[in-house]
């Protein structure tokens, strides 16, 4: 097994590791018991991973000793809603789950969200644990506390910061996802080349990608490790996305905009893949980066599967409009983060989300 350690403000109390490596459901749950030394836990999944991990995690736990139920919401994102939160709070509730609970959160990156935002207002808080079970909630959403819901006019836009106490990864969860999930992990991974580290991007223009997308465990392995370790440093420095963590908003922008326009009809990573290369072109034509960046972005994202065209029915217009209603907005006015090069972000004012204007980004969306 392979371990990344997550500092933040406070001390040794409020760190946690991220453990690559660790199998479901025995694994975890021995983990959870020898480590946690809880007694009650809710573990929070979907009607698709429900079955297949979800209720072999809530047996392993009894096995040993714990008190634990599966509780399951319908899969998919127009399911993390403020609705979804309710009806699990309340399920919760009626179990006679109590402060002394733990939520165990066992799914993709919307199971992540919505367990974790269960977890952050239930009873004014209580434990979670992260058990990521795609690529893009192995890589990116599982570690840094971020969780929350959508809304009508925007994505993400009621929710709260709750950093778990563990995360555990079981490459072995990854057979069993289709390859658009994969790619849509990517999009996240290929996202950390550009804004912390060229060699990793430059890794996956070459063979790197190609043996993550065939399933090779040692480079599944390596960029999972990479890419907690990435976003580990920058949680660390920045916990609540006050300056710096601001950088892994690249490409979020857009691809949220999209997702709001599109009724959160396509995986997170498709729209983000759209998102950086739009983005990657307002950095060129607004701060001077190199102008063959939104091209080499496009072109491993394509490899990757990925399509970096706007979604039929989606506007450029409707997307601008969408992108005032963005969590990131301050003053009335868009941000992005842009980078310099590949490997290095923008910087305005101290600040990593830079002004747009509406005839700017939409100039960037209309090439």
């Amino acid at each position: 097994m392979q371990f990344v350690d997550v500092s933040l403000p406070g001390g040794p109390a409020r760190e946690y590791e991220v453990v690559l490596g660790i199998e479901l459901p025995n694994g975890v749950a021995d983990d959870l018991v020898r480590w946690q030394g809880a007694q009650r836990w809710a573990v929070i999944t979907d009607t698709r991973v429900g079955p297949l991990y979800g209720e072999p995690l809530v047996q392993a736990l009894r096995e040993l000793g714990g008190e634990a139920q599966c509780l399951e919401f319908p899969a998919g994102e127009r399911s993390k809603t403020r609705e979804t939160v309710a009806d699990l709070q309340d399920q919760l509730i009626d179990l006679g789950h109590g402060r002394d609970s733990w939520v165990i959160a066992v799914g993709g990156g919307v199971v992540g969200d919505v367990a974790g935002f269960v977890a952050a207002t239930l009873f004014r808080g209580i434990p979670c644990v992260q058990v990521p079970t795609t690529l893009l909630a192995m890589v990116d959403s599982s570690v840094g506390g971020k969780t929350g819901v959508d809304t009508s006019a925007g994505k993400n836009l009621v929710g709260a910061f709750l950093q778990p106490r563990r995360v555990l990864i079981d490459f072995g969860t990854l057979s069993s996802l289709p390859r658009t999930e994969i790619a849509s992990g990517m999009a996240e991974v290929i996202k950390y080349g550009v804004i912390l580290d060229a060699d990793l991007f430059e890794s996956l223009e070459g063979e790197l990608l190609e043996a993550t997308l065939t399933g090779s465990e040692a480079a599944l392995s390596r960029i999972v490790a990479r890419s907690c370790d990435l976003k580990a440093t920058v949680v660390s420095l920045d916990e609540t996305e006050g300056g710096y963590r601001q950088i892994l908003n690249f490409g979020h922008t857009v691809g949220h905009a999209i997702e709001t326009v599109q009724g959160y009809g396509m995986r997170h990573g498709e729209a983000v893949a759209i998102g950086m290369v739009v983005e990657a072109r307002l950095a060129s034509q607004k701060i001077g980066a190199p102008d063959d960046l939104a091209d080499r972005i496009a072109s491993v994202c394509a490899r990757a599967g990925l399509s970096t065209q706007l979604p039929p029915g989606c506007s450029a217009d409707d997307i601008v409009k969408a992108a005032f209603h963005d969590k990131k907005v301050r003053r009335g006015e868009i941000r992005c983060a842009l980078p310099n090069t590949l490997g290095t972000m923008s910087v305005w004012n101290g600040e990593y989300g830079i002004p747009v204007k509406a005839e700017e980004l939409m100039a960037s969306l209309l090439p």
